[in-house]
């Protein structure tokens, strides 16, 4: 007999017998009869009886046993198939995974470096500067503040480095601005403050500095009116105001402020507008005043870690902001709102001109004019105004009770 007919090892009685008639009915082999079947399986019946149950319908035994056989491997081939999908589903988010991951991580270890450089420059500059001024010894410690009378100096838009004339259609020219102008206006500002505040009967005042001190290098239009580089003019409008500074404190106790405008930002490389707020060159000039006056009793430098100004004057909310702001009316609502806190009096500089806005009582937002004047941002806004600081007086339960301007140019 043909071995393909013998019962093979792994098949059971009935895999066995299922086996044979399978060949039977399919192949119809010559070597291979329905009593040789009968005979191998040990069957107890006739051999027409085991063709019948066959063959004779398609309900038979052996046609349902096909049937069900088929239909197995039809699903278990779409079950592969739907595996074998589902498979590589999994492979392409595991690839995308690994790809967000991989970006992430280029992100952060980018954001690193840039902070890194950024701490690194601010460092370096800082080190410099504290090896290379020359040591002055302290002044004597005055009396500080005793009056209900308070007194805020407020300085901005200074865009140190800056060189130009602005001319008018006449011709003439309606303002000039350079490194030695700026210095002019300084000592100008330094002797009518000292003379506005003893006349007042001020031992001591606040001072605002807000921002632009610098004109720094965001545009390469700049390249027209700038004397000097980012480092070289923060370093020596740095070393000028910590100096200035000193000097006014020999008359009066200072408590001085500051805040970064936009010209300050370090936009390095290809560096956006606002793209790091918190990295500003403005930082390092406020560093090499209070290096100047570190020894100083007469001197204090106050930071706030919102990078605003904020302090209470004559039982009053004071906000210093640089002043990017569409309304600062509306600012002063927001600002309130943000940090809970309510603010009487919202001061602040960038537009280059001074008013003042009552929002209530004993409320308001104080615009401050510039150090600069009217530059090509002003005429550009064609709001054109004398380069001038302010000196605010408060009282308590007064509020704002007067603002005197001093005119620089």
């Amino acid at each position: 007999m043909n071995p393909r007919y013998n019962k093979l090892e792994s098949e059971t009685d009935y895999e066995y017998g299922l086996r044979l008639i399978s060949i039977k009915v399919e192949e119809k082999p010559d070597d291979l009869d329905w009593e040789d079947i009968v005979t191998l399986l040990h069957l107890d019946c006739h051999r027409d009886s085991l063709r019948k149950a066959a063959n004779v319908t398609d309900f038979s035994g052996y046609k349902v046993m096909q049937y069900f056989k088929e239909k197995m491997e039809t699903q278990n081939c779409d079950d592969s198939d739907s595996y074998i999908q589902e498979l590589e589903e999994k492979k392409r988010q595991l690839v995308k995974e690994r790809a967000k991951l991989h970006t992430e991580k280029l992100e952060y270890n980018r954001w690193l470096r840039e902070d890194a450089r950024d701490e690194l420059f601010e460092e370096k500059v800082i080190n410099a500067i504290r090896e290379n001024l020359n040591k002055i010894d302290p002044p004597q410690k005055i009396g500080g503040f005793h009056t209900s009378r308070y007194g805020l100096l407020n300085i901005a838009d200074c865009h140190f480095g800056k060189d130009f004339k602005i001319y008018g259609l006449d011709n003439r020219v309606i303002n000039a601005y350079s490194p030695e102008i700026f210095f002019m206006r300084m000592e100008t500002l330094y002797n009518e403050v000292v003379e506005y505040a003893h006349k007042e009967g001020l031992t001591a005042f606040k001072i605002f500095n807000l921002g632009d001190a610098l004109d720094g290098f965001l545009r390469n239009s700049q390249l027209w009116t700038l004397r000097y580089g980012v480092i070289k003019s923060a370093i020596i409008f740095g070393e000028y105001m910590g100096k200035w500074l000193r000097a006014l404190s020999e008359e009066f106790c200072i408590e001085y402020y500051q805040t970064c405008g936009n010209h300050g930002e370090l936009r390095l490389l290809d560096g956006r507008k606002g793209e790091h707020l918190h990295e500003n060159i403005e930082m390092v000039t406020g560093e090499i005043i209070r290096i100047i006056n570190e020894n100083n009793p007469n001197f204090k430098y106050i930071e706030n870690k919102s990078g605003f100004i904020f302090t209470e004057i004559a039982g009053y909310n004071v906000m210093g902001i640089h002043g990017e702001v569409k309304n600062s009316v509306v600012a002063l609502k927001e600002y309130s709102d943000v940090y809970d806190v309510k603010i009487d009096y919202l001061i602040s500089g960038h537009r280059h001109h001074s008013d003042f806005v009552n929002c209530g009582v004993r409320r308001g937002v104080i615009g401050v004019g510039s150090i600069v004047g009217s530059d090509d941002f002003s005429l550009s806004i064609r709001k054109v105004a004398d380069a001038t600081a302010s000196f605010i007086i408060f009282e308590k339960g007064k509020g704002k009770v007067d603002e005197h301007t001093f005119v620089l140019n």
